[in-house]
């Protein structure tokens, strides 16, 4: 490896580790960082901070100041945009800078960007240079990478059980099964993603506000996955809906009145087709996609995990298995429904990785599609 590629590495390695700081507000724009080195000095840095504000280039530029950044090299996890969107195209403004080399990350799957960001640079006469740590940026932005070509949600399934596999008692006691780490963990991942999705029985059993209490972060747009509309009116997820946004997703059958009274108070309603008597979570995220929610971390119980695995719209797994025996056979075990019959037609996962945290262990893998 050359002098160049290492520099190019550990730049953009720098690059990455600024775009991270955009996680959780970004959506659903992808996160990007910038950094600009010139004579072999890092002399601005910049990263997305939120949708509608300045791209990471934009941002770097501001850093830089009055610096001369003429014939220096920007290095982008992104590749740079040139379309009018909400802000001006970035391409063109490395060409106004006269920005001497271009180092990017990953292409970008934006229709509007595709591959013309990096030929307008080019036919500009600066040396462009790709695929730079393109893994590691593809890997950060995986919803955004799902969202902007399908404009279907990034869907993670998450849950916490026992290491024989139980998320409760046979009471129903489940506070708390994982640890405090893992649980600080989840609610980082309710800042993260745009939505959190549950069913109407976790609603009456737990009564929660799904929010991100345990961290400094922004509060998830709060789905409740509810056919025949049980969500009571006291719930805490109702009464606080003026505040967090909330939505619940009934079938055209349900209740009108009740209808009226959760949209006086606040609450989002949406009658989306039935599917079996059920809200049909296909067609479910398709809305939800509609109206620009990138990403849902479903923690809803075992009915809703089964019913979300059976509809096919989970993209990604992530188990906490806490080192405790529940045992009884009636006591609830994550994923419920009829299963499957043949072993052959399970929910396959692959690039699995398992991980510490707290006395926890963290088990995380992408569904397996067919081809």
């Amino acid at each position: 490896m050359t002098d160049r590629n290492q520099e190019d590495l550990r730049y953009m390695q720098m690059a990455l580790d600024m775009a991270k700081l955009g996680r959780g507000y970004t959506n659903p724009n992808p996160m990007v960082g910038a950094v600009i080195v010139k004579d072999g000095q890092v002399i601005a840095k910049g990263y997305h901070h939120c949708c509608g504000q300045g791209h990471a280039e934009v941002e770097a530029f501001k850093d830089a100041g009055n610096q001369d950044v003429t014939g220096a090299t920007i290095y982008v996890t992104l590749e740079p945009c040139s379309h009018y969107g909400k802000t001006p195209p970035c391409a063109d403004k490395i060409i106004e800078k006269k920005i001497g080399r271009v180092v990017v990350g990953a292409l970008d799957p934006n229709p509007l960007v595709a591959g013309r960001g990096i030929e307008k640079i080019r036919n500009a006469g600066i040396e462009v240079t790709t695929g730079v740590l393109a893994e590691e940026s593809i890997k950060l932005n995986e919803i955004f990478m799902k969202y902007i070509v399908n404009k279907e949600p990034f869907v993670l399934y998450k849950s916490a059980m026992s290491l024989d596999g139980k998320i409760a008692t046979a009471s129903g006691e489940s506070q708390w099964i994982s640890c405090e780490a893992s649980r600080k963990e989840v609610h980082e991942l309710r800042h993260q993603y745009m939505a959190i999705m549950v069913g109407s029985q976790t609603v009456l059993d737990d009564d929660p506000m799904l929010n991100c209490r345990l961290i400094e972060g922004k509060d998830p747009i709060r789905v409740v996955v509810d056919s025949s509309l049980r969500i009571p009116m006291t719930a805490r997820l109702v009464k606080t809906a003026r505040d967090i946004r909330t939505i619940v997703a009934c079938t055209p059958s349900a209740d009108e009145k009740k209808i009226k009274d959760l949209q006086n108070a606040g609450v989002e309603v949406l009658s989306i087709e039935a599917k079996d008597g059920h809200v049909d979570l296909k067609k479910l995220t398709e809305e939800l996609g509609r109206m620009q929610i990138d990403s849902i971390l479903l923690e809803g119980g075992a009915a809703l995990a089964a019913a979300a695995f059976e509809a096919g719209i989970i993209d990604k797994v992530q188990m906490y298995i806490a080192p405790k025996i529940i045992g009884g056979k009636t006591s609830r075990t994550p994923v419920g429904g009829k299963g499957v019959e043949h072993l052959s037609d399970a929910w396959q996962l692959k690039d699995i990785t398992a991980r510490n945290i707290g006395n926890d262990i963290c088990i995380t893998g992408y569904i397996r599609r067919e081809a």
